[in-house]
């Protein structure tokens, strides 16, 4: 029987990834109480204030100084995909766009020619802890879309569809971040790689309660799969010796149908797509096909800021009191609603 694990690695936090993904980060920070700023209870001595990665006390400000998060900073020639799982993010955007988003929420930002946008971590609970957990994925565009006009959107944790495998107690859930499982599926933005369903390209969350199995369909020809153990113990893939501990990272052969199995509960993150197999060229938040197009990308956004920023401040966030909502680009309010998708139980 041939190997279906074809490469390990280590796992931070940020994840290596295969084309037409970019890269993954995991945040999980566990902030403390928060201030009527909406910024840690804590002394932030000994911090590198707009840079702090370090995870001093298990959390981070990242380039925030008040409260922790990203400042409006630029993006061009790709996509985010953002699924916030624990805590809170404040988005707004040089479209005029804005959101506060959380409990298994996905934003989905198309960059286009070219946004800004800021994403922060507002500390909503004065009297406990405020943890966070999000993943935020970058999706490739192909060459023909590195210009298009930028698009927000939101998908709200009750329209998620979710494919339950095996008995309660001990079953696997997966909820469908992007693309299609067991017949449910998440409609991506209309430039995305992923809106053309023969790209294959799918995020899927995986929980395994102990004792849990689940087969991981086959994809076509081509595309390829990553799946990452993130959280919990090890998962036991059939035809691979050993067990993939949590923190690694896998690379899977997607041709075939994959026996995914846990003994004591796991947390895994899966990736797929039909790979661009095009130039990258990447020079921080920008992503092209060739060196001149990133030079031309500083040159776009020194001239016109790419719409320029609506906002008073570069850290904005709602009042303390808000709820999950959005407003687009055309003015439209939304806030999550009653699914209208049926979620999909497979034996």
């Amino acid at each position: 029987m041939t190997d279906p694990v074809l490469q390990t690695v280590p796992l931070g936090m940020h994840w290596p990834t295969q084309d037409p993904f970019l890269f993954c980060a995991h945040h999980n920070d566990a902030f403390p109480r928060g201030n009527a700023d909406l910024g840690p209870v804590a002394d932030l001595a000994g911090r590198q204030i707009g840079n702090d990665f370090a995870e001093i006390d298990g959390w981070n400000m990242y380039h925030g100084d008040i409260v922790p998060g990203f400042p409006v900073h630029p993006h061009r020639g790709f996509e985010t995909v953002t699924y916030v799982r624990r805590g809170t993010l404040d988005h707004f955007d040089s479209l005029g766009a804005t959101a506060r988003f959380g409990e298994g929420d996905v934003q989905w930002i198309t960059a286009g020619g070219g946004i800004q946008h800021s994403e922060m971590f507002p500390l909503l609970r004065q009297d406990t802890e405020n943890p966070l957990e999000l993943f935020q994925i970058w999706l490739n565009l192909p060459s023909r879309s590195k210009m298009v006009d930028p698009y927000f959107t939101m998908v709200w944790s009750d329209d998620l569809p979710r494919v339950r495998s095996g008995p309660a107690g001990s079953s696997v859930v997966v909820t469908v971040v992007a693309g299609e499982l067991g017949g449910g599926s998440v409609s991506p933005p209309p430039d995305s790689w992923a809106s053309d369903s023969e790209h294959n390209v799918g995020i899927w969350h995986c929980v395994f309660e102990p004792g849990s199995s689940w087969e991981l369909p086959p994809a076509p020809a081509g595309v390829a799969r990553t799946a990452y153990v993130f959280d919990g113990a090890s998962v036991r893939v059939d035809g691979h010796e050993g067990q993939l501990e949590a923190g690694t990272g896998a690379v899977l052969s997607a041709e075939s149908p994959v026996t995914m199995s846990s003994d004591d509960g796991a947390e895994v993150l899966i990736l797929q797509g039909r790979p661009i197999q095009e130039p990258v060229v990447q020079h921080g938040p920008f992503v092209l096909n060739t060196r001149e197009q990133v030079m031309q990308a500083f040159e776009d956004y020194r001239r016109t800021e790419f719409g320029g920023w609506p906002w008073e401040r570069r850290d904005p966030v709602h009042p303390v009191a808000e709820t999950r909502f959005a407003r687009y680009p055309d003015g439209r309010h939304e806030r999550p609603a009653a699914s209208q998708t049926t979620p999909v139980d497979s034996a």
